[in-house]
């Protein structure tokens, strides 16, 4: 559920990026965090630069279940790498929807 703070953060990070957050770009900004090149962060991932390097700049869309292999290598929310995953679906194809993730029972 995106809570009215989850959406203020969201809205911080993308005034501080310049653009709307995806998992490219936040997957980006983690690596750059991290001060890695992104042959270092690519084997990290266990793909190559090119891959990492479409990832980043929003030419390839991962699936979900790779998203959340992601998120566990680098010790970040499956549930945030997830849905910015499934965002990034959404808003490829105009549907004009928001994506809201829950915990299963």
């Amino acid at each position: 559920m995106i809570t009215k703070d989850t959406q203020e953060t969201l809205k911080y990070l993308e005034n501080l990026i310049g653009e709307k957050l995806t998992l490219g770009s936040f997957i980006l900004a983690i690596r750059q965090g991290e001060e890695l090149s992104q042959v270092e962060f690519a084997k990290t991932l266990g793909v190559s630069r090119q891959v990492l390097c479409d990832i980043e700049h929003g030419r390839r869309i991962i699936s979900p279940k790779k998203a959340a292999e992601y998120a566990d290598i680098l010790g970040y929310s499956k549930k945030q790498f997830v849905r910015l995953c499934l965002q990034d679906m959404i808003d490829r194809d105009h549907l004009g929807l928001i994506v809201e993730i829950e915990n299963a029972a």
